[in-house]
């Protein structure tokens, strides 16, 4: 197995975890996302969205088959729009009807089953099974009304719009079928719970679906008995008005149909942008952080296989305290950590490029897939009646897609209409992602260029002409020039919410080394286990470095914000002491807790320096100068020809990973910065992680307090 390129990381989670293999750790797996493959994120998550959006869609299709005949009877030199009906057999119309009716059963049973009304072990084989018993019926019906119903002259019979819908919503019922067989079975072998893992927005996506698809139907119906157009040209012309397209070879020519259009359009176009901001909250959040989840895994594993296979893996062994003092060039524990932090920013760096060049990738791909396609369905569908060529069909899928609809070139055959319906509900959610994901990557790259030449030139920045320059020259040359030399400057401390009085970046370093080395130097087993003691009694023993008194300085804090300020926090210039009586140090906590949960209303989500890490840390109770709580990361090292000794070779790395990962087990409480248990890999936004480590140390000591004074009353 390849372990070192994220695959079958489940394996080693249920053994660290001490789970089995049919009860996963769901509390883990949505706090440490790259513990679980992504492929069955997507079984419990993504699967049942897909269903739940393209399921109501199969249905209004399915309603759309069966309001009209299949067939039209056509004959040269006609107009298609005046094309005659020919009745159906009583039998399909029968058949037809209950293939709806269990088809709306299925999305009910859904539906119920994403709003907690219906369990599990209930709603899902409901929906599967008549899913499928839908789609066998229109396929059946679809193929014998291809067959024994084609009626003679053959070229003077068309299919009717109904007979394209009932093909699509075949098409559909067995995908969010087959979808859902593949969410079944993941529970029922025990990869997540048995209920959907979705967010109460994402659970009302299906009603939302529902609602707009509704509308539509029914505004179809309206108009087309005020305006005297066929039924199902009305809903070609309800698409086209709701996406905003406006081709023009459909409009209101009544009073009353103009008067109702104003509204109608008005509220479609809302529930539209509801249904897409739903879908587009789904891949551009949720799969955004599953994505980036799994490959910030990916690229760890990849470095640390790395690493380890070039001897240059010392920074991740944790520096012990030695007794021999004569060495004095070597790194301490907290060089080495703030290393191994730097390490991992890298990692994180490196796949949040990736990921947003996969996302970018793959929503334009699959919008030109569409764009390709769909001209080539459209050439063929409008070539016997337009004499379309397939630039014909380029040009006018394109014009669709971004919603321009010139109108000089629209669809007038009965496949053309309804299949523009059909691909529009795919094209255009697809655009609205795919220009999300290029103003992520494309337009953020020209942007940010754009402001870093500024800086240098017209626009200087506030950290000085030297530092711009050097951030424009490590963007110019993607990232190899100037590496080391410049650090991420979030938004708040040490990065905007700088003091106006403008240092030079000599200054900043000198500022910075001295809050490293006070950390440092306050810092060790020996201190952190005496201020702990200290904290406990309530006693202050604490010593300025190079002095026998009792250090007393006021609060660590700015009692005043200074009149330059762009930001709620300020930066330290040195790290701060912890306070030893316990009334001080509890007050301290609540104004961190305070200060964070500013933080998390931060906008890009904020990024922590390694000196806050440090000092965070230090207020819950561990210590970056304290190697005992710091372990090597697990480096998934394999050996030379392992892949080329078949099974037996597999078993054999299996079960040594097998022992690593017991022996993590093992140091549960011991973290390294790029390991899986790090900060940093938590799904929460690290201000998050902060916040809740934060409140739980102070409902600790406030429970230890209560516990004292009952104690020392009685």
């Amino acid at each position: 197995m390849n372990d070192a390129s994220g695959e079958r990381v489940d394996e080693h989670v249920r053994v660290v975890e001490g789970g089995s293999d049919k009860t996963p750790n769901n509390i883990d797996n949505e706090r440490h996302p790259h513990l679980n493959p992504s492929r069955w994120w997507f079984a419990s998550s993504a699967f049942p969205l897909i269903a739940g959006t393209l399921g109501p869609v199969a249905s209004a299709f399915s309603i759309c088959a069966l309001v009209k005949p299949w067939r039209q009877f056509y004959p040269p030199g006609v107009d298609i729009d005046t094309a005659t009906y020919i009745p159906d057999p009583i039998w399909l119309t029968i058949l037809n009807g209950i293939q709806l009716a269990i088809a709306v059963i299925s999305n009910m049973a859904l539906l119920l089953n994403m709003t907690r009304r219906l369990r599990f072990a209930i709603a899902q084989p409901v929906t599967i099974i008549g899913w499928y018993i839908s789609s066998v019926l229109l396929i059946g019906l679809v193929a014998t009304a291809d067959g024994p119903l084609v009626l003679q002259p053959e070229e003077e019979y068309i299919w009717s719009q109904a007979w394209y819908y009932a093909m699509y919503s075949s098409i559909l019922y067995f995908v969010v079928a087959s979808l859902m067989v593949v969410t079944f079975l993941g529970a029922q072998t025990g990869h997540y719970t048995k209920d959907f893992i979705l967010t109460s927005s994402q659970r009302t996506l299906m009603l939302q679906t529902i609602m707009f698809l509704v509308y539509l139907l029914l505004g179809a119906l309206a108009f087309s008995n005020i305006e005297g157009w066929n039924y199902l040209d009305a809903v070609y012309w309800s698409a086209v008005t709701l996406f905003t397209v406006g081709f023009g070879d459909f409009y209101a020519t009544t009073t009353l149909g103009r008067a109702l259009l104003m509204p109608f359009s008005l509220v479609g176009i809302i529930s539209l942008g509801l249904v897409i901001g739903s879908i587009r909250s789904l891949v551009l959040e949720r799969g955004k952080r599953r994505f980036d989840a799994r490959i910030i895994e990916k690229k760890r594993r990849q470095m640390l296989r790395r690493m380890t296979s070039k001897g240059k893996d010392d920074i991740l062994v944790p520096i012990q305290p030695s007794d021999d003092q004569s060495v004095t060039t070597s790194p301490t524990e907290f060089e080495r950590r703030r290393e191994e932090f730097k390490l991992m920013r890298k990692i994180q760096d490196m796949a949040d490029r990736r990921r947003r060049w996969y996302s970018v990738t793959i929503s334009g791909s699959t919008w030109l897939t569409l764009w390709l396609v769909g001209a080539k369905i459209f050439q063929e569908c409008e070539e016997p009646y337009q004499g379309w060529s397939y630039f014909d069909g380029f040009y006018f899928s394109f014009v669709s897609l971004t919603t321009i609809g010139y109108g000089d070139m629209t669809p007038v055959s009965n496949g053309g209409k309804s299949f523009w319906v059909f691909w529009a509900l795919l094209a255009l959610p697809t655009t609205t992602v795919l220009i999300s994901n290029a103003g992520d990557t494309i337009v953020r790259g020209i942007r940010d260029a754009t402001d870093q030449i500024a800086t240098v030139t017209i626009l200087p920045g506030e950290q000085g002409f030297k530092k711009d320059l050097k951030r424009l020259l490590r963007t110019l040359s993607f990232g190899k020039l100037f590496e080391e030399e410049i650090e991420e400057a979030p938004p708040g401390f040490l990065g905007d919410a700088q003091r106006a009085d403008y240092r030079s970046d000599e200054d900043e370093e000198e500022i910075l080394d001295q809050g490293e080395d006070e950390l440092a130097a306050q810092s060790g087993p020996v201190r952190a286990a005496k201020d702990r003691e200290d904290v406990e009694e309530g006693v202050d023993q604490r010593r300025v470095p190079g002095n026998t008194k009792v250090e007393t300085r006021p609060s660590p804090f700015p009692t005043s914000l200074p009149k330059f300020v762009h930001a709620p926090s300020m930066p330290r210039q040195t790290l701060p002491t912890i306070p030893s009586h316990r009334a001080d140090y509890h007050l301290l906590l609540i104004e961190e807790i305070g200060r964070v949960m500013q933080h998390l209303k931060s906008t890009p989500p904020r990024k922590y320096t390694f000196l806050e890490w440090a000092w965070y840390l230090r207020l819950i109770g561990e210590d970056e100068s304290q190697a005992d709580k710091h372990r090597k990361a697990h480096s998934h090292q394999h050996p030379r020809g392992h892949r080329l000794r078949g099974r037996k070779g597999a078993r054999e790395q299996k079960a040594k990973d097998k022992e690593e990962d017991v022996a993590e087990l093992q140091h549960i409480d011991s973290w390294s910065w790029v390991g899986s248990r790090s900060p940093l890999m938590d799904s929460r936004e690290e201000a998050e992680w902060i916040l809740e480590k934060l409140t739980k140390r102070l409902t600790e000591e406030l429970r230890s307090t209560g516990r004292k004074k009952s104690i020392a009353r009685e």
